[in-house]
């Protein structure tokens, strides 16, 4: 699991790369296995939050980035 201080380290390009790569994760838990007896929901639930903070470092950024424009 990453926390903020490794999510703040990557470039733009690498926090959509990150986004990308954890929402397919997601996805695959959601339609890859249907019915299945073992099911980590705990490593959904961890890969759904480090979405969020991804999203959110990401679009910190972008304020930042306008406000300095303006």
């Amino acid at each position: 699991m990453s926390n903020m201080k490794e999510i703040r380290k990557k470039d733009e390009k690498g926090l959509v790369a990150y986004i990308n790569e954890k929402r397919e994760e997601v996805r695959a838990f959601r339609f890859g296995v249907a019915g299945a007896s073992t099911r980590n929901v705990r490593a959904v639930r961890a890969a759904k939050k480090e979405i969020a903070r991804a999203l959110s470092e990401l679009s910190a950024r972008t304020r930042i980035q306008a406000k300095e424009t303006k």
